[in-house]
């Protein structure tokens, strides 16, 4: 079947992420396996699907302006397609919430790109540019509400004017849109990924470490890539309350893992027993004052049982200290 050259390009990642957690995932998408799977999981294009990605090459994002190095950092991919080279630019950035610029920016970039490849010498014969897919995949919380169009933020222009608005696209894939029952169906190591981001408690996160284990058995770098980024991820989802260190595969991801959420565990159940104790000796000092009350100036008001049982310990311990010489519950509770 003959193919034309009529679409290809790059992706955006956006989501909340300290620094560390930014370097892990430039590395998960520095792997070709991992660019491979995105496009043959996630984009349903028959065309992107039949290219050969044992051809993927990683090229240099230099090309990126000096006042937007700090927000950006491209990587960028090329394949072969009948001989020529079709660029995939994958722009990953970090980002908590929905950007309504998104497109201007994804314009930037992509014209970026271009004016690099004629810089370097590398634009295609009689003087043609390749085509370039931008693609935002996004795991912020809430929807994408952005325009993914960049003409869908410019007002309709009348007359002459309509015929000069950009038109530029970037094709969306959020992540929210897919259930982890779908997600697990697929043995693709973006979708893995996904599930990686929404365990539904600690034995899911270890029966996907043996299921990655499993699919990689012979390819320790992307092991090696993947548990960074787990460990980078676990941390994240535990605001850094616990402490690991650094691994060099999954399987002492998982030893290590598994040594920690046990640990966390007792420390967490023993905070609780402890909380449990304070809580039993504030209420029993609470009924304690209501009984001396009552005693002395017979039954309380349901307004002045309510303030108690809401009282701090500190309020319970003042109250307590003037019950005996109080002549009223005015005296008791007087600021």
């Amino acid at each position: 079947m003959t193919r034309s050259l009529e679409a290809l390009g790059g992706a955006a990642t956006l989501t909340a992420m300290s620094h560390d957690d930014d370097a892990s995932y430039k590395t998960l998408f520095s792997a070709p396996e991992v660019v491979r799977d995105l496009i043959l999981g996630f984009i349903p294009d028959e065309w992107l699907h039949g290219l050969d990605y044992a051809t993927l090459e990683r090229v240099s994002g230099s090309y990126v302006t000096d006042d937007l190095r700090d927000r950006a950092d491209d990587i960028v991919w090329r394949v072969k397609v009948q001989g020529e080279w079709v660029y995939l630019y994958i722009l990953i950035e970090f980002q908590s919430t929905v950007d309504p610029w998104m497109a201007v920016r994804i314009m930037t970039y992509v014209g970026l790109l271009y004016q690099d490849l004629i810089k370097q010498k590398q634009a295609l014969p009689e003087r043609r540019l390749p085509p370039v897919l931008p693609i935002v995949l996004y795991n912020g919380d809430g929807p994408w509400t952005a325009k993914t169009n960049v003409a869908d933020l410019i007002p309709r222009a009348p007359g002459l004017l309509a015929k000069y608005v950009p038109h530029l696209e970037y094709l969306l894939i959020d992540e929210h849109r897919y259930d982890l029952a779908e997600l697990a169906a697929m043995q693709n190591l973006v979708a893995a990924a996904i599930r990686f981001e929404r365990p539904e408690n600690e034995a899911s996160l270890m029966a996907l470490i043996d299921l990655l284990n499993e699919w990689l058995a012979d390819n320790p770098e992307l092991k090696r890539i993947f548990a960074i980024w787990i460990r980078a991820m676990v941390l994240r989802h535990n605001q850094n309350r616990l402490v690991l260190p650094k691994v060099r595969d999954l399987r002492e991801l998982k030893m290590t893992l598994a040594d920690r959420f046990e640990t966390w565990a007792l420390q967490h159940e023993q905070r609780g027993i402890e909380k449990g104790i304070e809580k039993g000796i504030e209420k029993g000092e609470a009924l304690l004052l209501q009984r001396l009350l009552v005693r002395r100036f017979g039954p309380l008001p349901d307004d002045l049982m309510a303030r108690i049982g809401s009282a701090t310990q500190e309020q319970i311990e003042c109250w307590s200290d003037r019950v005996l010489d109080a002549v009223s519950l005015e005296e008791v509770f007087h600021p």
